[in-house]
């Protein structure tokens, strides 16, 4: 078996080091908060089965360099606002190195240290989508 230079752990050990992890109970606290913006980046199945924070905005781990760069055709202009960012994905692992990726890329963002798991946990308020 080949030997990888570093495994998802230490990646994300890493990530968490250099990154700002916001507690659950400081997020839920800044609900009504307009410069907050949460973004999740679970994978739709996720988000339609284990619901979401309600305002938050969805999008996909694999789009969301994409959708930050104002060079990409993909880019979301509300990261180019003037936001308080918040990623979370479920454990807070995918939210971490998203983060990262994020900051080497220029923008200030923080993530949801427990994810969205540590987030029901603690009794933050969840939403579902509407069935169609």
């Amino acid at each position: 078996m080949r030997k990888l230079k570093m495994n998802v752990a230490d990646m994300i050990a890493e990530a968490r080091a250099r990154v700002e992890e916001v507690e659950t109970e400081a997020l839920i606290a800044r609900m009504e908060d307009p410069r907050l913006l949460v973004v999740d980046l679970r994978d739709i199945r996720e988000r339609r089965r284990e619901g979401f924070i309600p305002g938050s905005l969805h999008v996909p781990r694999g789009m969301i360099e994409f959708w930050v760069d104002p060079e990409s055709p993909y880019f979301l202009p509300v990261f180019g606002e003037d936001r308080d960012f918040v990623l979370h994905c479920a454990a807070g692992w995918r939210s971490a190195l998203a983060a990262a990726t994020l900051q080497d890329m220029g923008l200030e963002v923080a993530h949801l240290k427990d994810g969205f798991d540590g987030w029901k946990l603690k009794g933050g308020p969840v939403a579902y989508p509407e069935k169609a």
